[in-house]
């Protein structure tokens, strides 16, 4: 890749302009610090470490547009609301001869980068960066809002993964697979693990494979590394010996809901529908692994009215630390007055949302450009970072106006981004920091979404939802009736 001083400090300059929303968070020693940790060099291109990752997360922003004109996009804005001046860096030392080969595949604009060089430096950025990238932005986050993630003693995790359709295109195709059954069979297919935040919605980890690797086995990475007290929920698709005593004998703990035809043996009762067990898996492979032959767990048995019987099952083996109570609650508003938040293991759900926000309000599933496996990787890695910067900023918001995070819209959030995007860009400084980033926070607040897990809240009759605006609409013939 070559290098140009003066390119280099344009794309800069633009970068720094796009990124004011997160500038704050996206800062040159995060970038710094994840390169490190791969054991990179950012370089001093214009399309360096750094600026793909502000294009990989602008290009996420902006779905619906090609390549081409993401790259365009924010100087276009400058220099039509004439705050643009190219920076002219002060050159190392004079070159002999400052004549250029009509060869030369700068050219002689500085903001021209073509959308060809942008996919070959895309196709060959190193794949540990991004990793690096997210983990130093979460551990950033985790220093400064460290009691925001975690349950009692416990770091709260939730794991759950996910099938993203994409372009039946020949390379896709041959590198994901394509589904074998169900409503997506014949489609080509990726398969997504996330490892996240449930408490506020933040990725903490993931990985992009194909779908013929099992989802336990990219679970098994993403959970190792796991620090002592971590409570990881789990989804019942993910029971497995093998992850069990993974996450246990990292010191740290899981809530699964109990899987069909698995025979556990009860060694004691704890409390009312809570007993210590164990379990002692037929399937010999575990013992060539070196596990040992069994497992105690606790189980956890709950039904509540409309719900089918249920139970969660961890290796939390103490009640006092978390309680039957705790673990299989749900919340209603029966209690006038006081405030009751669902069961632990209920909070598993928060990734499901996540992952919906993601694939379908974010855009992630259906706006996909590549069609190479390399430039996959790269869109859905840019998604996922500006996923987390805005959760990051919702946090912030929630904290500045004493609300929940859980309890604002991602919508609100990320249409309030895009209405203060043009001011954002275009603004000084001083005016983004003092004046917009706190107006910004204000408004992400206003977006507030109950929580309605028992669906006990009131909702409108047909006959409000009949005369709601200037006009009345005709209902069908059966809701009429209902309505008289």
């Amino acid at each position: 890749m070559f290098t140009d001083d003066r390119r280099c400090e344009v794309f800069r300059k633009l970068r720094e302009q796009d990124t004011r929303a997160f500038a704050h968070l996206l800062t040159p020693k995060v970038f710094t610090q994840a390169a490190q940790q791969a054991g990179l060099r950012i370089g001093n291109s214009a399309l360096n470490l750094t600026n793909l990752v502000w294009l990989g997360v602008n290009s996420a922003w902006h779905s619906s547009r090609n390549f081409a004109d993401v790259l365009a996009l924010t100087l276009k804005i400058l220099q039509d609301a004439g705050t643009w001046s190219a920076p002219v860096p002060v050159p190392k030392r004079r070159a002999k001869s400052t004549r250029r080969s009509k060869h030369d595949p700068r050219g002689s604009d500085p903001t021209n980068v073509t959308e060809e060089a942008f996919v070959k430096a895309r196709k060959h950025m190193p794949w540990s960066f991004w990793i690096n990238l997210i983990m130093v932005l979460v551990d950033s986050f985790e220093e400064q809002h460290p009691d925001i993630v975690r349950y009692k003693k416990f770091r709260l995790l939730a794991l759950d993964g996910t099938c993203i359709d994409l372009d039946n295109w020949k390379k896709l195709s041959s590198h994901f697979g394509t589904a074998k059954n169900g409503k997506s069979r014949g489609k080509t297919q990726a398969r997504m693990v996330l490892l996240e935040f449930p408490s506020v919605r933040m990725p903490v980890r993931y990985e992009l494979v194909p779908l013929a690797v099992g989802e336990r086995t990219v679970a098994a990475r993403l959970l190792n590394g796991l620090r002592r007290d971590d409570l990881v929920l789990i989804d019942r698709g993910f029971w497995s010996f093998g992850l069990f005593w993974q996450i246990q004998n990292q010191g740290a703990f899981f809530g699964i809901r109990l899987m069909a035809g698995v025979n556990l043996r009860t060694v004691r009762k704890l409390g009312r529908d809570d007993r210590l067990v164990e379990w002692t898996p037929s399937d010999r492979q575990w013992k060539k692994q070196g596990l040992p032959r069994s497992i105690q767990l606790r189980v956890i048995n709950y039904q509540y009215r409309g719900f089918r019987p249920s139970a969660v099952v961890t290796n939390v083996l103490d009640t006092e630390s978390i309680t039957r109570d705790e673990w299989a609650g749900l919340a209603t508003d029966r209690q006038k007055g006081k405030v009751l938040s669902d069961g632990l293991y209920h909070r598993r759900w928060e990734i499901e949302t996540s992952l919906r926000e993601l694939k379908v309000f974010q855009g992630m599933e259906g706006n996909l450009r590549s069609r190479n496996p390399e430039g996959i990787a790269y869109e859905i890695a840019g998604h996922v970072v500006l996923y987390l910067l805005i959760r990051w900023l919702m946090v912030e918001a929630a904290k500045a106006h004493d609300a929940d995070p859980l309890r604002l819209s991602f919508t609100g959030a990320w249409n309030e981004l895009q209405d203060m995007s043009h001011a954002l860009l275009t603004s000084s400084r001083q005016r983004v920091a003092t004046v917009l980033l706190p107006r910004l926070l204000k408004r992400i607040a206003s977006h507030p979404v109950a929580s309605r897990p028992g669906r006990h809240y009131p909702r409108p009759h047909d006959t409000q939802i009949l005369n709601k605006g200037k006009g009345k609409r005709r209902l069908p013939s059966k809701l009429q009736t209902a309505a008289k």
